[in-house]
């Protein structure tokens, strides 16, 4: 989701991160240059009873992690869905594609080109999208060695030769499990009498810190996969992680992790699905008897209130109950959360989830300290309710520290969770971990 390659960038953010500037333009200041306040609001819709029911039962500062991590792992590898797991990541982020044979994969591109070795393994094939291939055609690919050779610095031996996940694997990884693999590191499949593809082995993760995340699911636009969100309703509905009665979804094991210990899996929230295409988000209504959180993407919304009202009134009667706005992430695309825009999407009650957080100083900027000149503190400065990051150790110690210490002096900007009974900072007692020594621990 989101963007190419953002490794050159974190390099930078990373450094950035750790050297907080008090002297930086508010908010406020930034979102005026564009001649819009908070009084041009056209008219927007009320929600339905229906998408606020949904809205009650998510939490808020949720951390989303970005395929897991771009940064420390090959995205959407196991390495990287076990690793955002075993960090503390309340949600595993994944985009769909589907193969030759109707296989749900885990992947980002269409093509296979910037993330495997298809020219090595299939040169003739090499253009080919990745839905002309079979699953079991896919499993010969490698997905780590192009991550070593582009990130040196977070290179590792076990990365090379990872293979392309399933959406099973991850809702495998999110209740604790791990693929089983032979002796020689290949996974263990089901095959058919005609010798195709039906399932994949797992086994309980020896590693498994007791998380259990929810599964946060982008579709692509409906012209490349007719059907696709019928089929991501079957899928997770044989494996118990949606069911058109809430009571009847399964529950997932839990082992007693330590303090702070997400589980997210085991409520209604447990699954969010997102789209950047208006059809694609009309077919999630269709495809789910039940409404479940379904977000609209945004990206380039520099444009009028009017305009942008008329994104969020779409997503409003076609049942979304989260915005998903851009922040200045991606080189040439302005940010789509200045406050006037945040402020719109907050007079509707919906939910905010904005994208991607890769420093500090970004998360300074959108929760509420930077937005604050006067120090009056308040929920009502903090533009997140959730946010996307590559770096789920980057961003437990910005809410367990960095927030928590204006909590701890009377300036609390935390969204409330009172509804669910829960701590607004819902990271406070989570372990701050390293990253690297985290994947030290997984085996990697």
């Amino acid at each position: 989701m989101k963007a190419k390659s953002i490794h050159s960038r974190l390099l930078y953010a990373l450094a950035l991160a750790t050297t907080l500037s008090t002297t930086f333009t508010s908010c406020q200041e930034d979102g005026r240059t564009d001649g819009y306040s908070t009084f041009d609001v056209p008219e927007l819709l009320p929600l339905s009873s229906e998408q606020k029911d949904v809205i009650n039962y998510l939490p808020k500062n949720i951390i989303i992690a970005h395929r897991g991590t771009e940064f420390w792992a090959p995205e959407e590898s196991e390495a990287a869905m076990r690793w955002a797991r075993n960090m503390g990541a309340d949600y595993l982020e994944c985009d769909l594609q589907k193969t030759k044979d109707g296989v749900i994969l885990a992947l980002h591109d269409e093509s296979l080109l910037r993330t495997t070795d298809v020219e090595v393994v299939y040169p003739n094939r090499k253009n080919d999208y990745t839905s002309a291939f079979t699953y079991q055609e896919l499993l010969k690919l490698d997905i780590g060695s192009w991550f070593n050779e582009a990130n040196p610095e977070q290179a590792r031996a076990s990365f090379v030769g990872q293979d392309i996940l399933t959406l099973e694997d991850v809702l495998a990884i999110a209740e604790g499990k791990r693929i089983k693999r032979d002796a020689n590191g290949k996974r263990i499949i089901v095959t058919d009498a005609e010798g195709n593809y039906v399932r994949t082995e797992y086994e309980d993760d020896p590693f498994d810190n007791g998380n259990r995340p929810g599964v946060y699911i982008e579709t692509k636009a409906p012209y490349l996969f007719s059907g696709m969100e019928e089929a991501l309703a079957k899928c997770l509905t044989e494996n118990g992680w949606y069911a058109d009665n809430i009571a009847d979804m399964k529950k997932v094991a839990y082992k007693n992790g330590q303090p702070g210990a997400v589980d997210i899996a085991n409520t209604p929230a447990r699954v969010i699905v997102q789209t950047f295409d208006g059809a694609g988000l009309a077919n999630f209504r269709k495809a789910f008897k039940r409404l479940i959180p379904m977000v609209y993407l945004m990206y380039d919304m520099s444009g009028n209130p009017a305009t942008y009202a008329d994104k969020i009134n779409f997503a409003i009667r076609t049942g979304a109950t989260i915005m998903g706005p851009m922040i200045d992430y991606v080189d040439g695309y302005p940010s789509s959360l200045l406050p006037w825009q945040g402020d719109m999407i907050r007079r509707t009650g919906m939910h905010i989830h904005a994208w991607s957080f890769n420093t500090n100083e970004q998360y300074l900027k959108y929760t509420g300290p930077w937005c604050d000149p006067n120090k009056e503190g308040g929920e009502g400065k903090n533009y997140l309710d959730g946010s996307f990051t590559n770096l789920t150790d980057m961003a437990i110690r910005f809410y367990n520290t960095e927030l928590q210490q204006y909590a701890d002096q009377g300036l609390n900007y935390f969204r409330s969770n009172s509804n669910l009974g829960i701590e607004d900072n819902i990271h406070k007692n989570k372990p701050v971990r390293d990253a690297r020594e985290v994947l030290d621990e997984l085996g990697y």
